[in-house]
C-alpha cells in the first residue's frame, strides 16, 4: 500500500512511497484510508522543524486528522464493517502521569505521551491502517468527506469545554464572542459558539474570499477591521483566539467585557518581539476577574463532543470548508499554500497515478500502526 512519509528533522523528505499493508492486532480496527486533513502541524514537520518517527525507524507516515472506513472489526467491538470512523491522535504515556492515568491524556503533565502521525506512531496517512477501538470514534455517514474535520473540531471542543469550566467558576452567562481568525479553527469555533445560541463575530484579514460568506451563512458577524477597534465595539464576553499573532493575542486579554474568558489556540511563533505596557494588562486582569487560558489538542471526550457537533451541523456548509483535494499521488502538493485555501485534504482512495514503488529506498519496513 500506499503512505504519505517523512524524515523528521530533514526539510524536503516529504513524499509517497511503499509500505507493507498494516495486520491488526488483538482488539484493533483494519481501517480503509478515506481522506487525511493537512494543518500548519504537518507542514511544520514536512519542514523539517518538528515530529518524532517510531523508535528505531527514520521516518514517520505523517497525518493526524482522519477518516477512514471499517475493513474488519473485532467480534463485540461495537464496530463493523462500512462504518466510517476517526482515530483519536494522542496516546497517553506507557507509565502514566496523573492526567492521563484519568483519561485526560491531552493534558499530559510529563511530556511522555505520543500521537500518531507526529511524535512516535505512525499517522493516518496511508490508504489502510489500523486503530485501536478504545481510540476510535465513529461519525455520522451523512457528513461523507466533511468527517475529516472531526480532528480540528475536537480541538475546538476542548476549547468550548475550557471556557465553559473556567466560567462556572462563579454566575456565568456569556452572549457575544469574539473568534479571532476564520482558517478552519476559528470557523468550526463559530459554528460551536453558534450551536450555543450565543451573537458569534469573526475577525479576519481577508475580505473577499469563502471566508466571510462562510461566516455569514453562519448566522455570526464578519470583521475585518483592526482587532483592538472591533473589541472596543464589541466587549466580548468570550474571545477564542486563533491566530497566534501576538498584537491579536494582547489586544483581545485587554478587549473583553469585566469577567471575560480568552482562550488562546493559535501558536504564536517564537523569536517575535513585541512591545506592550504589562502592567496595564496585569491590572485589567486582576480588577476585572478575567482569564486567559491556553488550550490545545483533545481527549477521547472531545472527539465524541466533536461528533455530535458535526452531526448537528450544515453538511453543505462543512464541506464548503474542504476548499481543496489532492490525490495521494500528489500529496506534496497539499503543502503548498493558495490564497482561498481554508482546509486542504488528501484524498487517500483510489490507485490511478501510483508512484514507482520505494520512492525514498526504504522498501518494505513497517505496518502502519
Amino acid at each position: 500500500m500506499r503512505a504519505l512519509t517523512v524524515r523528521p528533522g530533514r526539510d524536503g523528505s516529504l513524499g509517497v512511497e511503499e509500505v507493507p499493508d498494516p495486520e491488526p492486532a488483538a482488539g484493533e480496527l483494519l481501517v480503509q484510508g478515506i481522506a487525511l486533513g493537512v494543518c500548519g502541524t504537518d507542514r511544520e514537520i514536512a519542514s523539517g522543524t518538528y515530529g518524532q518517527a517510531p523508535p528505531h525507524h527514520d521516518r514517520l507516515v505523517l497525518g493526524h486528522e482522519s477518516l477512514g472506513r471499517v475493513v474488519e472489526a473485532p467480534h463485540g467491538s461495537g464496530f463493523g464493517p462500512g462504518d466510517l470512523v476517526v482515530g483519536v491522535v494522542r496516546r497517553p504515556d506507557p507509565e502514566p502521569c496523573g492526567a492521563c492515568a484519568h483519561g485526560e491524556f491531552d493534558m499530559c503533565r510529563n511530556g511522555r505521551y505520543r500521537e500518531r502521525g507526529i511524535k512516535e506512531l505512525d499517522g493516518y496517512g496511508a490508504e489502510l491502517w489500523c486503530l485501536e477501538t478504545d481510540y476510535a470514534v465513529r461519525i455520522d455517514a451523512d457528513l461523507g468527506l466533511a468527517g475529516v474535520l472531526m480532528e480540528p473540531t475536537s480541538v475546538v471542543a476542548k476549547a468550548w469545554e475550557q471556557i465553559e469550566r473556567v466560567g462556572a467558576r462563579a454566575w456565568f452567562e456569556p452572549r457575544t464572542v469574539l473568534v479571532t481568525g476564520a482558517g478552519p479553527i476559528g470557523l468550526l469555533a463559530a459554528l460551536l459558539g453558534r450551536q450555543r445560541g450565543l451573537d458569534v463575530h469573526v475577525l479576519d484579514r481577508v475580505t473577499e474570499g469563502p471566508k466571510p460568506d462562510l461566516v455569514r451563512a453562519l448566522g455570526a458577524g464578519y470583521h475585518s477591521d483592526a482587532a483592538d477597534e472591533v473589541l472596543a465595539d464589541l466587549r466580548p464576553d468570550v474571545v477564542v483566539e486563533a491566530t497566534g499573532a501576538g498584537r491579536v493575542v494582547f489586544d483581545a486579554i485587554r478587549g473583553t467585557a469585566a469577567y471575560g474568558v480568552v482562550c488562546l489556540t493559535g501558536v504564536s511563533p517564537a523569536g517575535r518581539s513585541l512591545t506592550v505596557d504589562a502592567g496595564t494588562v496585569n491590572r485589567d486582569i486582576v480588577l476585572e476577574n478575567d482569564v486567559v487560558v491556553g488550550s490545545v489538542n483533545a481527549n477521547l471526550r472531545h472527539f465524541r463532543q466533536a461528533a455530535d457537533a458535526l452531526a448537528r451541523a450544515d453538511v453543505d456548509w462543512l464541506h464548503r470548508l474542504l476548499t481543496r483535494r489532492v490525490p495521494l499521488a500528489r500529496a506534496t502538493r497539499a503543502f503548498e499554500r493558495s490564497p482561498d485555501d481554508i482546509k486542504t485534504v488528501i484524498t487517500l482512495e483510489g490507485g490511478a497515478d501510483r508512484p514507482p514503488a520505494g520512492g525514498h529506498g526504504q522498501g518494505a519496513r513497517r505496518t502502519t500502526r
